[in-house]
């Protein structure tokens, strides 16, 4: 059996072209609504496609990086917004302890106010232009914290755990209160 073709030069011209057309609106309706639905449903996070954890590497490499440059900062590592850009700082000798994790902010300031670090030195300079130690930035909320393993892995947890429902932070620094309620018939 013959493919049936078209026969006016028109309908040769025009069909490929409407066809294509109809595919790519298809496709782009297709994108839109599995967009639409990650974007209303980002509470439930799947840990395939948002990972909540971090690797950052060996203990003792990352151990003596901080050692000689001062604590790491990494940009923003769930959004693309930068308002979660976290601190890794250590203290100690110990590569197996010692780890903490600030906001890149000031402790008495919000997520808008951006520090920079002061090349190779443990201090920052933030958006007033002050000269701020690390032990001075914001803390994260409960739960975001660094975790050793036992053959010396450094990971970064950066899923918050559930707070009371009277108030919680996010990790942005945001208070943000809720409210519970109850009704009786």
């Amino acid at each position: 059996m013959r493919r049936p073709q078209f026969r006016s030069p028109l309908a040769r011209a025009v069909v490929p072209v409407l066809a294509g057309i109809v595919f790519f609106a298809v496709l782009g309706l297709l994108l839109w609504g599995a967009a639409a639905y990650i974007a209303g449903h980002s509470d439930q996070r799947s840990t395939d496609f948002a990972p909540t954890t971090f690797e950052v590497g060996r203990t003792k490499s990352i151990a003596a990086t901080v050692a000689a440059d001062g604590p790491l900062i990494f940009p923003d590592l769930l959004r693309a917004s930068g308002k979660r850009s976290i601190v890794l700082d250590h203290a100690g000798d110990d590569p197996q302890r010692g780890w903490r994790i600030y906001l890149a902010y000031p402790a008495d300031r919000d997520g808008g106010c951006k520090i920079v670090q002061v090349r190779l030195t443990r201090n920052y300079t933030d958006c007033d232009g002050r000269t701020i130690a690390v032990e001075d930035l914001a803390l994260p909320p409960d739960g975001v914290a660094p975790i050793v393993s036992a053959d010396g892995i450094l990971t970064l947890d950066l899923l918050p755990t559930a707070a009371s429902p009277a108030s919680s932070t996010d990790i942005t620094g945001t208070s943000t209160v809720t409210s519970t309620v109850t009704t009786s018939s």
